[in-house]
């Protein structure tokens, strides 16, 4: 009976590096180097606006209304209130300020 040992695993402390077959395409691509289009660079500035805070009022607001209801201010400063807060979230600023400068005012 011949008994013979193979080896499926090659040893992990060996002297020389493995054998790496260099791929063609990144063979080219270091010998192109520098690109040909020698252009400045453009630049595109994008302009975010500032968020504003405009409080709508919305709780105090509904607060008047369940607690406070003299002569029905407090329905009409929520209303307010709600038109408020759909103006910013369309993004109608000067909107928004208006109906909370009302919404606050009837709440006082």
């Amino acid at each position: 009976m011949n008994h013979t040992v193979q080896t499926f695993f090659t040893p992990t402390n060996t002297d020389h590096p493995p054998n790496y077959e260099i791929i063609k395409e990144e063979h080219e691509m270091a010998v192109v180097g520098v690109p040909h289009n020698l252009a400045p660079p453009t630049s595109t500035v994008i302009h975010i606006p500032s968020k504003t805070s405009v409080p709508n009022h919305v709780i105090w607001s509904l607060f008047n209304t369940i607690f406070m209801n003299s002569c029905c201010l407090g329905f009409i400063a929520f209303t307010y209130s709600v038109k408020s807060r759909d103006r910013k979230m369309v993004g109608n600023l000067t909107g928004t300020q208006a109906y909370a400068s009302t919404a606050k005012c009837l709440n006082i």
